[in-house]
């Protein structure tokens, strides 16, 4: 299966506007932004547990990547209620499951093999840094070689000089709005730019964003 998948393509997707496809297990659903594979694949997605859902034990051979955006995640390392940011690296092993059900922005196969971090970053508490503008706000989630992850909050009329991303950039909309020249990115909207793209981005409203840059 290949959903989005070529990488030196951009792509712009209103994640509510699609469909949930049922996973191997009951009660786990998922909205697939990019995907190179079959089960075992290269993919972003919205994954949504139903209260009382559990997938069953598996290795990650390619690392995982999730940011909790409502519910309560579990497995057996802890609880992770909305706004954790957690990264399991390759050949991490885990059985998760939800008692109330959640939803989870989720990367797979996309680690460096080197990178052997665990990262437990639990964003409701964690602080905010003043960005390179003026009415931007950073969190700081993870960094390693050319790959840097973290939240932006943005201000309302919060505007950003062109910006550059020599080796891409991938931005997903939590909440509120965010502008460029291209188009206007409601909640719930993935983007995923390739090496080379540049852009001035704008917000009039405000917003929360997920940005990865430096892995494409």
């Amino acid at each position: 299966m290949q959903i989005n998948a070529d990488i030196s393509q951009r792509v712009v997707v209103n994640s509510h506007g699609l469909p949930w496809t049922d996973s191997p297990m009951a009660g786990v659903q998922r909205r697939m932004l990019e995907r190179d594979g079959d089960e075992i694949a290269r993919a972003t997605s919205i994954v949504r547990y139903m209260p009382g859902s559990f997938f069953e034990q598996h290795t990650h051979d390619g690392g995982e990547e999730f940011l909790v955006l409502d519910g309560v995640f579990s497995d057996e390392t802890g609880d992770f209620p909305a706004g954790m940011y957690v990264r399991n690296p390759i050949g991490s092993r885990h059985k998760p499951h939800t008692k109330e059900g959640c939803r989870i922005l989720v990367k797979l196969r996309q680690f460096n093999a080197a990178d052997r971090n665990v990262v437990r970053i639990d964003t409701k508490n964690a602080d905010w840094k003043p960005g390179h503008r003026c009415g931007i706000h950073v969190m700081h989630l993870h960094e390693y070689g050319s790959e840097h992850v973290a939240l932006m909050k943005w201000e309302p009329g919060a505007r950003c000089n062109r910006r550059s991303y020599p080796r891409g950039m991938e931005i997903y909309v939590m909440a509120g709005t965010l502008s460029d020249e291209y188009g206007t990115y409601s909640a719930g909207t993935w983007i995923r730019s390739p090496a080379g793209f540049s852009h001035a981005p704008h917000s009039t409203g405000g917003c929360l964003v997920y940005i990865k840059t430096g892995h494409l």
